[in-house]
């Protein structure tokens, strides 16, 4: 059966073992360089006090 990716989905090369995280959707746990890293903008200012301040 032919393989879909060359790394099977992982950046770890052959480094070894690495830690394990828990998914934050669903549980499941998944290798640390097979899980996808999500970067998300959080803004500290209040959405109504941002635009007094554009203004």
């Amino acid at each position: 059966m032919p393989k879909k990716r060359k790394n099977r989905g992982r950046g770890k090369g052959g480094k070894g073992k690495e830690s394990i995280v828990q998914c934050d959707y669903c549980g499941a746990l998944v290798p640390r360089s097979k899980a996808k890293k999500i970067t998300r903008n959080v803004s500290i200012i209040d959405p109504q006090l941002a635009r007094e301040l554009r203004e």
